[in-house]
């Protein structure tokens, strides 16, 4: 078996926790460093659903996208939905690592899962934000030729729905079809511009406001909302399969309780 620090470690070797940004809270947030681990979940959030499930999988750990812990928290209580979830996950004696804005900006992290899911072609970085200590370039958003170029905005919202399994796509057409598309998982809705500058005719995000809506469509860019789940649990797949590459002995499972948070109708 391996403990908690160690896959702690693991993730740090993929996604320097340094390299997060300066409002995120992502780390080794809830447990004892020293636990010993023998079956872990994969969530994108930890909600108490996915605690419960962590806990009649008999998980020690759980890792997840997004973190348990943001915003302070000044109590922890049954009187708030964070307070219950970290006494769900206390009681049950189970740790909690969260992986945020540092693997969405890490190579093989959210966004190169995002354009990989999409079968974009000739990857690269949307905007780059530095170096990291082993000399990668890391950055948020991807940018990539289209599967098949030409293709409307309608008919290519169509086909992110699809291949993502979200509830639906928002979006407006700028009036140009599809043949560079920018990425950006969960809310990128304020990198119109990175997009326009990489030659992109389309940027695929999650969480696009009114106006920026209006203002993609004034610069001639199709603008799709697929949803911040859709967008980001693609992330969980890969990260499973890289801690069952680093940990052989021991049982990684990707959460079945955690779903989209909302429905279209």
């Amino acid at each position: 078996m391996a403990n908690v620090k160690e896959f702690y470690r693991a993730m740090d070797e993929w996604a320097p926790f340094e390299t997060q940004m300066d409002f995120d809270n992502a780390g080794f947030l809830v447990g004892h460093g020293d636990a010993q681990v023998d079956k872990v979940l994969v969530a994108l959030d930890i909600t108490q659903e996915v605690v419960e499930e962590a806990e009649k999988l008999g998980c020690q750990l759980i890792v997840s996208h997004h973190p348990v812990i943001f915003h302070p928290a000044k109590a922890v209580t049954d009187e708030t939905v964070t307070g219950r979830t970290l006494l769900a996950l206390t009681e049950a004696k189970i740790a909690a690592i969260c992986c945020h804005t540092n693997l969405d900006a890490a190579q093989d992290g959210v966004n190169d899962c995002l354009a990989q899911a999409l079968g974009l072609q000739e990857i690269a970085q949307l905007h780059p934000d530095g170096v990291d200590r082993k000399g990668r370039t890391y950055g948020i958003g991807r940018v990539g030729l289209c599967h098949q170029p030409g293709m409307s905005a309608a008919d290519y919202a169509e086909r992110v729905k699809m291949l993502l399994g979200g509830a639906g796509v928002r979006y407006t057409d700028g009036g140009r079809p599809v043949r560079r598309v920018a990425v950006g998982g969960g809310s990128c809705g304020s990198m119109l511009a990175d997009a326009v500058a990489m030659g992109c005719d389309t940027f695929v995000t999650a969480d696009v406001k009114y106006d920026q809506f209006l203002e993609a469509r004034a610069m001639g860019l199709n603008l799709m909302d697929a949803g911040h789940y859709a967008t980001e649990n693609v992330i969980c797949a890969k990260m499973a399969q890289y801690l069952a590459g680093q940990f052989p002995q021991v049982t990684v499972l990707v959460s079945h309780r955690h779903k989209e948070a909302y429905a279209c109708v």
